[in-house]
This record gives C-alpha cells, structure tokens and sequence, in this order.
C-alpha cells in the first residue's frame, strides 16, 4: 500500500512511520510508531523537552500528530484519549501488522516487542490496506516466555506489582537502566534501533 508521498515525507521527517493499518467506517486509521534508529536523538532535540514541563514525549506527540491531522484532513488520535480509550490494540491486531506474544504485549515484524504507537491518524476515505505481515512469533524460541526475572511477565498477562517490586531491588537496576528484559529478548526487536536511553527514560516514568 503506497501512501501520499507527501504524508510519508512529513512522518519520515518526524521519525514516524505507518505501522499499521485499520478500516474504521468510513475512515482509514493509520497506526504511527517511533521510526528507528534516531526517532529519540530526533524527538529529544524539541522544545517540548527543553521546558521542564511534564510530559514531554506526550506532548510532542500531541502536537507533532495533530499538526499532521490538519495537513491531511483527518483527526489525531492518542491513547491517553479517553475514558472510553480508543482500542489501539484491537486496530492493530486488525491491520495484521502487530499479533500478540506468548507474553500477551504486541509483537511487530520491525519492532519486536518495542511495538509502541504514539498516535494514530484518521484519514477520511477508505484506503485500501496491506497484506497481512507474517506473525513474528512464528517458528521463533519464544525467549520472552523466561526472560523476566522475576516472573512478571508471562502468558497469564502482566503483573504490575511483582515488577513495581523487583524494580525496587539491586537486582531491577539492569531492566531501569536498559529496559524491560522481556522486550530486549525479542529478536525482531534487537534490530530495531530502540537506544537504550529511550528504554531508561521510559521505566523511569513508569517506575515513580
């Protein structure tokens, strides 16, 4: 599926790129993720972290997504809309593009289980969509399914408070300083181009 050249260039231009790919009535959602390597070299450059004010990914995000929203004729969406949430997991288990892990999270053929949107666009047509990505579970050894150590992460879904905990210990400083261990086993991921600073920057908010 080939999309405006002009939209392309302005998300290349804003290390994003269309993950994804849902039919949502009569518009089009189109799933926009960091563009690896150099979305965080790219996005930490901007005012928004420059102004000490919390947020600063998000609201880049907001800004950045929404003035693309303008552009094109469509509307921005972001997960933090809501409640009700927009189903950002269900679309993109829809576009065939991400699948879920043995460990339940997202897992993409480019990022792995780095799979991350930090919007979404609603085009108003109907564009046709791409053929479904092969699954990147398949045939793969599944080293996520043992790789957290302290068991947070399993089939059975995410358990908050065990990881909250683990972090807590000498022994969590390895997944605060370089990111959730589960994620980093994924072998699509590990060529992603994710830094670890971006990953650091991440479990630190999501750690308090």
């Amino acid at each position: 599926m080939r999309l405006p050249l002009a939209l392309t260039e302005a998300l290349a231009a804003e290390h994003l790129f269309v993950a994804g790919m849902a039919a949502a009535s009569a518009e089009t959602i189109l799933l926009l993720s960091p563009d690896e390597p150099g979305f965080w070299d790219h996005v930490t450059a901007e005012p928004e972290f420059a102004d000490g004010r919390p947020d600063p990914l998000d609201r880049w995000s907001k800004r950045v997504i929404g003035a693309l929203a303008t552009a094109f004729g469509g509307r921005a969406i972001f997960p933090s809309d809501g409640p009700p949430y927009p189903p950002f997991f269900a679309w993109a288990t829809e576009s065939q593009q991400a699948f879920p892990s043995p460990v339940q999270m997202l897992a993409h053929p480019r990022m792995g289980l780095w799979t991350s949107f930090r919007g979404a666009l609603a085009l108003p047509e109907q564009l046709p969509l791409p053929p479904a990505s092969k699954h990147p579970c398949s045939g793969c050894a599944a080293p996520c399914t043992t790789a957290c150590p302290c068991g947070a992460l399993s089939a059975k879904g995410y358990d908050v408070p065990a990881c909250h905990a683990f972090l807590n210990t000498g022994e969590g400083e390895n997944c605060l300083s370089g990111g959730c261990l589960v994620r980093r086993s994924c072998p699509p991921g590990q060529s992603y181009g994710r830094l670890e600073a971006q990953s650091a920057w991440h479990m630190r908010h999501f750690h308090r």
